[in-house]
């Protein structure tokens, strides 16, 4: 059983699998390439001089796996709760984790057929948002909204962040106490 099911690997699902693969948390990124970003040029994202959106996600996700985040592509078709956690489908498996947390980015179709409360977005052209707790809780305990889908702005730098808020607040949850990474340059680097 993994800790932590992401659900969409964009800036914010690939940022929370950075974090809680990085953390020591059994972790499995699972994304459907149907991502806004990869169309994306950015030139407003700290850090980055300028990238395309592919390049940025495509990065992000190497550095999740650097910390031993597995990476499936497929599509997930449901999550229901399965003993102490959940079980998340996709067309061909499925996996067991006691967290789930969903970064779909626009799209919040699953978010709707699993049951989840939803409100209307306040984004251009994002009508329909999933309805989370600042610390990224849905309406069903256990299951997480990071990102676009958890109505944050589209921009990638704000979606990156809420990821990486969301995924810290999952692992603080796991821990029984707050978590913190905060890495340091070593002396003679």
């Amino acid at each position: 059983m993994y800790d932590i099911v992401i659900i969409g690997a964009g800036p914010a699902g690939g940022s929370a699998a950075l974090f809680a693969a990085k953390a020591g948390k059994k972790t499995l990124l699972i994304d459907s390439d149907q991502g806004m970003t990869k169309r994306a040029w950015l030139e407003n994202h700290y850090g980055i001089m300028e990238m395309t959106g592919a390049e940025l996600v495509e990065i992000g996700q190497k550095q999740a796996a650097k910390f031993g985040a597995e990476l499936v592509h497929a599509k997930v078709s449901n999550v229901t709760q399965a003993g102490e956690g959940f079980q998340v489908e996709t067309e061909n498996d499925r996996y067991e984790g006691k967290h789930v947390i969903l970064a779909t980015g626009a799209l919040v179709d699953l978010a709707q057929h699993i049951g989840l409360q939803t409100k209307d977005g306040t984004e251009p052209r994002i009508k329909t948002v999933i309805d989370t707790s600042p610390e990224g809780k849905t309406s069903i305990p256990g299951i997480w909204a990071a990102g676009t889908a958890a109505g944050v702005s589209v921009h990638t730098i704000v979606t990156a962040g809420d990821g990486a808020k969301v995924a810290i607040n999952v692992i603080s949850e796991l821990n029984g106490e707050r978590y913190v990474d905060h890495d340091v340059i070593k002396k003679g680097s």
